[in-house]
């Protein structure tokens, strides 16, 4: 397995930028599918992007499409979600994780490995 660490998260007006990275070790990166997921306090883990091997196609869920957009870096092991236009409803602890499976993207039992969370906080 792959282990991950995330990074970047912290507290930021509504309206504001961040940008959280992930840091893959222990295998290539460029071997998985990498997703990002968030969950807020009392509600299940969702879906919200994913990125292909080569970095060739990406998805997003609905509520952050055109606000937030996956990269990632195979020579450096590392994944980005750069979120912008950030709203209260996007406070939540980001994960990354990873798969071998190209679907289903969205579901969160498709990935094998997860880091342990980085934390954003928008404030209104």
């Amino acid at each position: 397995q792959v282990q991950l660490v995330e990074s970047g998260g912290g507290l930021v007006q509504a309206g504001g930028s961040l940008r959280l990275s992930c840091v893959a070790s222990g295998r290539t990166l460029s071997s998985y599918y990498m997703g990002w997921f968030r969950q807020a306090p009392g509600k299940d883990r969702e879906f919200v992007s994913r990125i292909s091997r080569s970095g060739g196609n990406t998805f997003y869920a609905d509520s952050v499409k055109g606000r937030f957009t996956i990269m990632r870096d195979n020579a450096k092991n590392t994944v980005y979600l750069q979120m912008n236009s950030l709203k209260p409803e996007d406070t939540a602890v980001y994960y990354c994780a990873a798969s071998q499976l190209a679907f289903p993207y969205s579901d969160y039992e498709n990935y094998d490995s997860w880091g342990q969370g980085t934390q954003v906080t928008v404030s209104s």
